[in-house]
């Protein structure tokens, strides 16, 4: 037997051999030894000189149109903070930046998907899921309700038969939207 062989019991080895079972690979769930990388957390990470902005951070998305919502952080001019990420992501995006210097900061951006939904009930969260007996579920901020939106059923169609969406109002009828396969 090897050094670092692990000792399998004879039953196991047996059922293995026997093609009753499948042997199982070996999984290395640290970041660094299996050689894959994490999934990218961000699309952009850029610097931009602002020496107008006051404070330490700011969290904003840029909308589709190339306005700016403030989410978190003071009053103040973010178009060079967004001119520097748009050099690599176009809007619409989320971004966070932080002060690293007197006038220079650094800007992470996630892009994201925009959806305008002029029919949708009031709320600040929406979630839509498509069971595989075809059952639709919808609930705003956490309480079910009855009925269903045809914008977010179109947009949760196309990523199968079975999805979920997750809707957030960014400002008035717009929402950000984040969709998966079930």
């Amino acid at each position: 037997m090897g050094l670092f062989r692990r000792h399998e019991p004879l039953h196991e080895r047996l059922a293995r051999e026997g093609g009753l079972i499948e042997p199982q690979p070996r999984a290395w769930p640290e970041v660094g030894i299996h050689g894959i990388q994490r999934p990218r957390e961000v699309d952009a990470v850029v610097t931009a000189d602002a020496p107008e902005l006051e404070g330490e951070s700011f969290r904003f998305v840029s909308l589709p149109d190339g306005s700016l919502l403030v989410e978190e952080g003071g009053d103040g001019p973010l178009e060079p903070l967004a001119a520097a990420v748009e050099q690599q992501v176009h809007a619409p995006y989320r971004a966070r930046a932080v002060r690293r210097g007197e006038t220079l900061w650094a800007v992470e951006a996630t892009r994201i998907e925009v959806l305008e939904l002029p029919d949708a009930p009031g709320g600040d969260a929406i979630d839509l899921a498509k069971t595989e007996d075809g059952d639709l579920q919808l609930s705003v901020d956490g309480q079910r309700i009855f009925g269903s939106l045809s914008d977010l059923e179109e947009r949760g169609e196309r990523e199968g038969y079975t999805y979920a969406v997750h809707a957030e109002r960014l400002e008035g009828d717009l929402w950000e939207i984040r969709t998966a396969a079930l």
